[in-house]
């Protein structure tokens, strides 16, 4: 994948993030599901920053300075990469939902696991790794639904996300299907909550998952997860979002960190693995220029 960078502008020139802390996964050891135990240790107990706290993260965690280098609140649900978005929202209060009828009223919180498999639980439902910022309206059109590849859509947002039934092999009820652009970003938010809440989640019901604290997903969904996770790999917008969360929660998401893990835990006789993400990509905001990042 080749992501058009856009550098933060000179007036925000001096904002960077932190990288990953010396020694935070020194205890990252072994393969399978004893390393999942063994990040389950490291990043659980993050600091909660309370659901409204969510408004505060996004103001650094989900900005767009990667495709129309605006500043505008980045939502998966509604950006273009190789265009003009259909409507853009102002980070802050102004935009924030309120009421909604159409696409582009205002944008909310919206959990990439639903907030109903967990009953609204602390700390989950305010957990910036695994909760975006979103349109209103098509978060209400995903609602529950498991993401997936639809086969035959019923609804399609405007920047081409889908609602339909199923492609899933195996599965044959609706599905939400993301852009091809935020697949692995969404794939590496569902191995981060299993892996996070892997205390709890074996009680969790939901079609995506199989109410195991191991394996977490349906081999089905689990298959298209680890797809998605290769075909979109990491790149520099996961990257600041991973480091924005971290100054906040002081919690950071593995899988963006170390791509490799993912087969590690959930393939590990595979022959291949992820490509390592390229931590050096800090976004410091030092020029507004044009660099092309290739993966």
């Amino acid at each position: 994948m080749k992501l058009r960078l856009l550098f933060i502008p000179l007036l925000l020139s001096f904002i960077s993030f932190a990288q990953i802390p010396s020694g935070y996964y020194s205890t990252a050891t072994g393969k399978g599901y004893i390393l999942k135990t063994n990040l389950y240790n490291i990043i659980k107990g993050h600091s909660d920053k309370g659901y409204d706290g969510l408004y505060t993260t996004y103001q650094t965690s989900d900005r767009d300075y990667y495709y129309e280098n605006d500043g505008t609140v980045l939502d998966m649900y509604s950006e273009n990469p190789t265009g003009i978005d259909p409507y853009t929202f102002t980070a802050g209060t102004a935009d924030q939902c309120g009421s909604y009828k159409v696409e582009g009223d205002c944008y909310n919180r919206e959990h990439i696991i639903p907030q109903s498999v967990f009953n609204e639980n602390t700390p989950m439902v305010s957990d910036a790794h695994s909760v975006t910022p979103t349109d209103g309206k098509v978060n209400g059109l995903r609602s529950a639904f498991p993401h997936g590849i639809v086969a035959s859509a019923s609804k399609t947002t405007l920047n081409g996300s889908k609602l339909g039934s199923s492609g899933v092999a195996g599965y044959s009820g609706t599905v939400f299907e993301p852009i091809d652009e935020f697949k692995g970003d969404i794939a590496r938010m569902y191995f981060y909550f299993a892996t996070r809440y892997q205390n709890t989640v074996s009680g969790y019901n939901y079609d995506m998952f199989n109410n195991t604290s191991d394996q977490v997903f349906t081999t089905a969904f689990l298959n298209m997860l680890l797809k998605w996770h290769a075909q979109d790999p990491v790149n520099a917008r996961e990257i600041a979002r991973n480091n924005a969360i971290y100054a906040r929660q002081n919690n950071r998401n593995p899988f963006i960190d170390h791509p490799e893990y993912v087969q590690a835990i959930w393939n590990p006789t595979a022959d291949t693995v992820a490509p390592t993400a390229a931590t050096n990509l800090a976004v410091t905001g030092t020029t507004s220029s044009t660099v092309s990042l290739s993966w």
